[in-house]
């Protein structure tokens, strides 16, 4: 009895030594067990962070690179490039232009001579104008008369060459470049017009016709250059025909 009572409670108290050393295990491995889960849902938040704060690096070292590029875009679309001054000279807002003038007539059948004379002219805009033209000239001799030395087919005061006319005109407007600096305003320009010629002691109704180029070298005053064909009948040396008459001028105009 003795003996089966120390067995026995050798048993137990095995028993209960096992069973407090199974405690700190069962302990143990809980503690792990918790740790293990903790670490799982802390893991996915820790790489969203991370991804999160890559992304907005990312972004930010974008919008600082944006401001270079726009930069360096601007500098090539606009060039530093210096404007040079150009004198250009318009029409004076006045309408009136007189102009006065010098040339050469061909009179048909009595030669070449001087011939001069004014111009005042009205323009209506910028395209159309109205002119009034008087000239004064002198007839030379006939070809016979050169040729023949005989009697002089008019006298000297019907040599006097006189005419006046009223023209309407049209001007081609243009540039003259002269120089990188200067640049001057241009007109080429056509007229036609009537008016009445005196010649030979006659009277004659006229037809005129021409055309021009004016070039103005200040906003009041331009040069001209013009050539006009006055044609009437005449019968001053027999046979009655019509006659040219062309002047080729050079001139000076005012504008006021």
């Amino acid at each position: 009895m003795l003996g089966q009572r120390f067995i026995n409670s050798d048993t137990k108290s095995h028993s209960k030594n096992n069973t407090v050393s199974d405690k700190p295990r069962t302990q143990h491995a809980a503690i792990l067990c918790g740790v293990t889960m903790v670490s799982m849902l802390i893991s996915p938040l820790a790489f969203t962070q991370i991804g999160i704060a890559q992304t907005a690096m990312s972004q930010t070292s974008g919008l600082s690179q944006l401001p270079s590029a726009s930069n360096n875009q601007g500098s090539e679309i606009d060039p530093n490039v210096e404007r040079r001054d150009i004198k250009e000279f318009d029409i004076d807002s006045e309408n009136v232009e007189i102009t006065a003038f010098v040339g050469v007539i061909s009179i048909e059948d009595f030669e070449s001579s001087a011939v001069y004379g004014a111009r005042v002219a009205y323009h209506i805009n910028e395209n159309l104008f109205l002119e009034g033209t008087y000239g004064l000239a002198t007839g030379g001799q006939t070809s016979f008369e050169s040729l023949s030395g005989g009697a002089p087919f008019l006298t000297d005061e019907q040599r006097d060459y006189r005419y006046y006319d009223a023209s309407l005109g049209y001007n081609f407007n243009g540039e003259l470049f002269v120089s990188e600096q200067w640049v001057f305003n241009t007109d080429f320009y056509l007229t036609l017009g009537a008016g009445s010629t005196e010649f030979g002691g006659d009277e004659r109704f006229t037809v005129s016709a021409g055309a021009g180029y004016r070039v103005l070298f200040a906003d009041f005053f331009a040069v001209r250059l013009d050539v006009r064909d006055h044609v009437f009948n005449s019968d001053i040396i027999g046979e009655e025909k019509n006659v040219h008459n062309l002047t080729f001028t050079l001139s000076s105009s005012f504008f006021f």
